[in-house]
């Protein structure tokens, strides 16, 4: 027979106030409930551990050999389940991810997530395209030119580039075909030094002579050197979505630039025991997979 552990419990409790209406009071139980658990563990114990008066309650000798050997194992035991269920409470996911993806796509959703799921902690870590994931993350979302060497991973969707510029410079270039590469800026991410070239070669541009190649280290700083008509960039799609939709760029060209770039959802352990890592996971999976 198995020795209930709010038994013990109340024992202890009762044990230190000597009262069974001050113990329930701790408990949040009735004086009753009390009586009838301690009445039980005496039953299976085979020893009387009180002595019961009118109004009072006393420890008998084995009533008090059992308390000093049982207690510290009732703290021991509740200070683990403190500690668990705090650290529970206080779990921070740590996910990784590109600065644009970021800024362009995962923040603009992140309220639907914190709304549904007001007691999960998240920690954002952004990083450049490119760069290493965070080691520390429990997740990972990164850019690449084919499926990353992790145990799993998951393909959320793959990118496109368009040339685009801003409205002045459009209503400038428009009439002028492709030998306005010719005459201004062209802008690109330096993890991709080549693009232009690409997009010219597989769009069948002759003569590709550019006046200028201007290279970032941040594709916002790219999106925006567009936005400011500086030149005209190789911006990718969809996560420029919302800089079209604005009209903060316009499309300069039709023809866009498709590549095997594509974002992946990295997992860092083992999910199986962690409910708020599992959740979460998913939840990135349904919202960015396309």
């Amino acid at each position: 027979m198995q020795t209930p552990i709010r038994g013990l419990r109340s024992f202890c409790v009762a044990s230190k106030c000597l009262s069974f209406k001050h113990a329930a009071a701790q408990l949040f139980l009735t004086p009753s409930a009390v009586s009838h658990q301690i009445k039980q563990l005496e039953t299976q114990l085979g020893i009387v551990l009180f002595n019961r008066g009118t109004r009072t309650i006393e420890l008998t000798s084995a009533g008090k050999q059992f308390y000093q050997s049982i207690q510290p194992l009732i703290n021991q035991l509740e200070s683990t389940i403190d500690e668990f269920t705090q650290k529970q409470q206080n779990q921070t996911i740590v996910i990784s991810l590109p600065e644009f993806f970021a800024s362009e796509l995962f923040i603009p959703r992140l309220s639907e997530w914190s709304q549904n799921n007001p007691t999960i902690n998240l920690q954002l870590e952004t990083v450049k395209s490119g760069s290493e994931p965070s080691r520390s993350a429990d997740l990972s979302i990164v850019l690449a030119n084919g499926k990353p060497n992790a145990k799993i991973v998951q393909e959320l969707f793959p990118i496109r580039y368009a040339p685009a510029c801003n409205k002045k410079l459009y209503k400038k270039l428009k009439n002028t075909g492709f030998s306005a590469l010719k005459t201004t800026p062209l802008l690109l991410h330096r993890s991709r030094p080549w693009s232009w070239h690409q997009w010219a070669d597989k769009n069948n541009v002759d003569d590709f002579d550019p006046k200028q190649i201007i290279q970032f280290d941040s594709m916002y700083a790219v999106v925006r050197a567009a936005q400011q008509g500086m030149g005209i960039a190789l911006v990718p799609l969809p996560m420029s979505k919302a800089w079209f939709s604005e009209q903060l760029l316009v499309k300069l060209f039709d023809e866009e630039l498709n590549t095997n770039d594509k974002y992946y959802l990295i997992q860092h352990e083992n999910m199986d025991n962690n409910t708020k890592l599992k959740l979460f996971a998913q939840w990135v999976k349904e919202t960015f997979t396309i």
